[in-house]
Order: C-alpha cells, then sequence, then structure tokens
C-alpha cells in the first residue's frame, strides 16, 4: 500500500504555495489527534487566485478543477504546518462553499474536485469523510469556490 506522499507524487500535480491568513485567524490548528483548516481558496502556482462565479463566468466543469485547486491549497497547508500528508490518517469532515448564480443546483459536483483529489491522496477508505456542498450569493475576492475541512491525524 502506497503511502499519501507516494499517492500525491504519482498524480503529477503541484502543489501552490501555502496561503497566508487575509484576515484575523489560523489556517491551520491542531487539537489533539485533530487538524483544523480554515477556509480556503482557489491559489494557483504562481500565487493567484482563480476568478468567477460559477454558472455565469465559469462552467460546472471549470468550477470542479476551481475546487481541485483548492484541494491543493489545502494540501500545501497541510505539508508547511506539520511536514508531511503521511502525517493525516483520514478525513473527517469537508464543507464546501460555491460561489454560483442563484439557479446553479450541482454543488456537489464542484465540491467533488476537491474530494476526489483526498480520496486519491488517502485512499477511499480515509480520503472520503462527511461533507456539505452549499452554494453561496458570494465569496472573498469573488473566488468560485471555499473549503475548509477536519482530518484526523496519524
Amino acid at each position: 500500500m502506497n503511502t499519501a506522499e507516494q499517492n500525491f507524487a504519482a498524480l503529477g500535480l503541484s502543489l501552490p504555495p501555502a496561503p497566508k491568513p487575509l484576515g484575523v485567524y489560523k489556517p491551520c490548528l491542531i487539537d489533539g489527534k485533530y487538524l483544523y483548516l480554515s477556509g480556503h481558496g482557489t491559489v494557483k502556482d504562481d500565487g493567484t487566485l482563480i476568478i468567477g462565479r460559477i454558472g455565469a463566468d465559469m462552467t460546472a466543469e471549470e468550477g470542479k478543477l476551481a475546487a481541485r485547486q483548492v484541494g491543493l491549497a489545502m494540501l500545501a497547508t497541510i505539508k508547511a504546518n506539520i511536514g508531511s500528508l503521511d502525517k493525516v490518517k483520514r478525513v473527517i469532515k469537508v464543507l464546501g462553499m460555491v460561489n454560483c448564480t442563484p439557479d446553479f443546483e450541482k454543488h456537489p459536483f464542484i465540491i467533488n474536485g476537491a474530494s476526489e483529489l483526498f480520496a486519491k491522496v488517502w485512499g477511499e477508505d480515509n480520503g472520503i469523510g462527511v461533507r456539505s456542498a452549499v452554494g453561496m450569493g458570494s465569496l472573498p475576492d469573488n473566488i468560485p469556490v471555499e473549503i475548509e475541512a477536519l482530518f484526523e491525524l496519524a
């Protein structure tokens, strides 16, 4: 069985820089065996953001890719704070927020972009937790997706 680090390397994806807080909060908090990640946005490898509203400026497929990018930013925060993806035992809870038009109804499809990434990194048993995927009228800086999550540490 491969480790999370080996699984990530096999995907051939790169991590963006771990995002810095844009307000008064911690991006990451460890409490005993739990790792909490604050809401993360669509940080690209060059540090810029993917922006736009799904259903107006972006398609659902583009939104799903944006959610995967949020997942990558979350992985970058994990590595920056605890050193290795192997130190995470499993995903417990994901809250995905989608900046979309009022008539958009495929929020779970969008958040699958991050959830599928986590399942590939930690495997289906440990990489898929409970989840909510909801629509929002807006998100900071007009990003299309924001995700927060709770993980159990190994």
